[in-house]
């Protein structure tokens, strides 16, 4: 996981409010997330559901993903996340292993 960047959504359920990040520590960031040691929108909204990542070797290729994903319609955020993910599993635990 370390000296990688991760752009990430994160889920309050399925179908629910979503959240795209962007972070070097996909399990540390998580960490945050799901223990709400941050104020903000995740927090607010109860969104903590790793449900789909990508991983980049460099921080502007991994900044411009999360940009352009931020502006796609919903539905299309549903179809990447569903492409991969159709279960809407919390990936959390699997970047633990």
């Amino acid at each position: 996981m370390h000296g990688r960047l991760f752009v990430y959504i994160l889920a309050s359920g399925r179908n629910g409010t979503l959240y795209i990040g962007v972070t070097t520590n996909l399990a540390k960031r998580m960490h945050q997330h799901k223990n709400e040691f941050v104020d903000g929108f995740t927090k607010k909204y109860n969104v903590k559901n790793l449900v789909y990542f990508e991983s980049y070797p460099e921080l502007q290729a991994a900044r411009q993903r999360e940009r352009s994903m931020k502006k796609w319609n919903r539905a299309w955020k549903m179809e990447l996340i569903e492409g991969a993910n159709p279960r809407w599993d919390d990936l959390y635990e699997s970047l633990l292993k």
